[in-house]
């Protein structure tokens, strides 16, 4: 590999990001430079023709905001709390910032709605494996033995730094990136985030004397938080979740499952290809052989944009809170659910779509705050009454951006919802059994 330098990148977010030699060279791997071919926001492009940035710029975004925190944390004289051990890992945490998303699946996060046994990770699970290459390798090579296990530590959030925070966690930088990135590529006015501030009131904390040192806000910083957390709320209700964006994906997602189930693809070729690189895979595979019609019908749905209309669709308040848990866990039963609706409203296997995205986690806080008078205390999803109530409001939230959609590739018009929410109504045991009845599951 030839010797980096350090360098400049110019992003069309951040302006000018300075890579020191060693990101430069992480940089000029063909691990990381397999980025460029990775859409950040995999089908939103269907929606949002802007939102075509790819994972390699959001990288270097957080990469810069990693380096903005560090250095604001250095000026304030709080990196003196670290011991000299930990002192010297830091260039491995900005590292860490830039490779967080090497392991990334094709479209996004669309791969990982698949089964779990079907794919061969999730996708910081995944980077260990583009870590191990090569080229990275040579890259870390200054960093001395270990550096690449103790920087997919940090990928993961179990690394024992003071500062894994920063790259893994509820301030994790890489929200603060893509909030912002995404917004001003899909040019949309919701993923506006104080970052100044934000960053100016970081802090290094422990929640009691024995506790390890973590990151933390101070007071001063809690206008900035809530305005990431809300920025995330409107982010997933108009472009993350879009009805167009989820109808894209559930296509996606049983193309996916169907060339699986006929041994088109194996979980193997699913990490490492790029968005073209596995849309071209699928169409060769499905060239082959006498492979299902459906799967092709599917693959021209996304290539052509003919994407599944909607059928049915139930907003937050026309939904009982709990309604079908089973659905985010069980994509089997999904699976042979919407194969059920299909054979009950006379459409072939495989024309039905059953969407209802679910992130728990998406306003999830879990964060030591410094108040003014030097108390530590930990933030967490019950919130802090009188101080930040927003995390209270979170299940609220997240029931409010979920909506419930049945998707068709045929035009079939507006389906009556009520059959669909007493199936959904049933506890899962329920449901198996009455798909092994044989019974029709939907009659209007």
């Amino acid at each position: 590999m030839q010797h980096a330098t350090s360098r400049t990148v110019r992003d069309p977010l951040w302006q000018n990001v300075c890579l020191d030699a060693t990101a430069a060279a992480v940089m000029d791997t063909p691990e990381f430079q397999r980025l460029r071919r990775v859409k950040q926001l995999g089908f939103a492009h269907l929606v949002y023709p802007g939102a075509v940035h790819n994972r390699f710029l959001h990288a270097i975004g957080v990469y810069h905001l990693t380096c903005r925190a560090i250095e604001a944390l250095d000026q304030k004289g709080h990196l003196d709390l670290l011991d000299e051990g930990e002192r010297e890992l830091i260039p491995e945490v900005k590292l860490a910032a830039l490779l967080h998303d090497v392991g990334h699946y094709a479209f996004s996060h669309a791969m990982e709605e698949l089964e779990p046994d079907s794919i061969p990770g999730h996708h910081e699970e995944v980077a260990d494996h583009f870590l191990r290459s090569a080229g990275i390798q040579a890259a870390l090579r200054h960093r001395g033995p270990g550096a690449a296990r103790r920087i997919g530590e940090l990928i993961r959030g179990r690394s024992d730094h003071p500062l894994q925070g920063l790259v893994s966690g509820s301030l994790d930088l890489d929200k603060i990136d893509y909030l912002r990135r995404d917004s001003l590529f899909c040019g949309v006015p919701y993923g506006a985030v104080d970052v100044d501030r934000l960053l100016d009131s970081l802090t290094l904390a422990r929640e009691s004397d024995s506790s390890p040192l973590e990151v933390g806000v101070t007071e001063k910083g809690i206008s900035a938080l809530e305005s990431l957390m809300f920025a995330k709320y409107q982010m997933f209700r108009n472009v993350y979740w879009h009805h167009a964006v989820r109808s894209a994906t559930v296509t996606f997602r049983r193309l996916v499952e169907g060339a699986l189930d006929a041994g088109l693809l194996r979980r193997e070729d699913l990490a490492g290809p790029t968005d073209e690189e596995l849309l071209n895979l699928l169409s060769a595979r499905l060239e082959q052989g006498d492979s299902p019609e459906i799967l092709r019908t599917l693959l021209s749905a996304l290539v052509d944009r003919r994407l599944p209309k909607r059928t049915v669709e139930l907003l937050g308040d026309e939904l009982p809170e709990g309604i079908a848990d089973w659905l985010p866990g069980r994509r089997d039963l999904v699976r042979r659910v919407e194969d059920r609706l299909a054979a009950d409203r006379g459409l072939e296997p495989g024309a039905v779509y059953l969407d209802y995205p679910a992130n728990p986690r998406m306003l999830e806080l879990n964060l030591l705050l410094v108040r003014r008078r030097g108390e530590v205390i930990r933030l967490t999803s019950e919130g802090e009454a009188g101080l930040i109530d927003l995390p209270r409001l979170g299940r609220s939230l997240h029931h409010t951006t979920r909506v419930l959609r049945v998707f068709t590739l045929e035009s079939t018009g507006r389906w009556d919802p009520a059959p669909l929410l007493d199936l959904l109504a049933c506890a899962e045991a329920e449901v198996e059994k009455r798909l092994e009845d044989g019974s029709p599951i939907y009659v209007d």
